[in-house]
């Protein structure tokens, strides 16, 4: 079995269609090889509010979000909680989310998965 290593800096963030000036979505599942969870890096330049607000309802998927650098406030149903390094939120797949900076940017790790089912990739994620 080999380990796969990668450099979060080096994994090419979406450009394209739909991109969002401000946000950098790097794909991190697909550049390592995960089957079992989604996984991305999220980065969102400073004073950045345009992090597309969402829920998990139309597939039950939890997600938890880890910020690896910087601040940012995570907007859950309406309710605001400011996250620094170190810190850990999980989001059920019913709770309407958005991520937005103030002073500084962020880099989030966001794992995502459906309890008690097997793994599927979203197909508009192309893997």
């Amino acid at each position: 079995m080999a380990v796969t290593l990668e450099n979060i800096s080096d994994i090419a963030y979406y450009q394209g269609e739909g991109e969002i000036p401000g946000i950098r979505f790097r794909p991190a599942k697909m550049a390592m090889g995960v089957s079992a969870w989604g996984m991305n890096v999220i980065e969102l330049d400073a004073g950045c509010e345009g992090y597309p607000e969402h829920d998990h309802t139309h597939d039950g998927q939890e997600e938890v979000y880890v910020v690896l650098e910087g601040s940012a406030v995570l907007v859950a149903d309406g309710a605001e909680h400011p996250a620094g390094v170190g810190d850990m939120l999980r989001v059920p797949s019913e709770v309407t989310r958005k991520w937005v900076t103030r002073d500084e940017p962020v880099r989030l790790l966001a794992l995502g998965a459906t309890p008690g089912v097997a793994y599927a990739p979203d197909p508009r994620m192309n893997a």
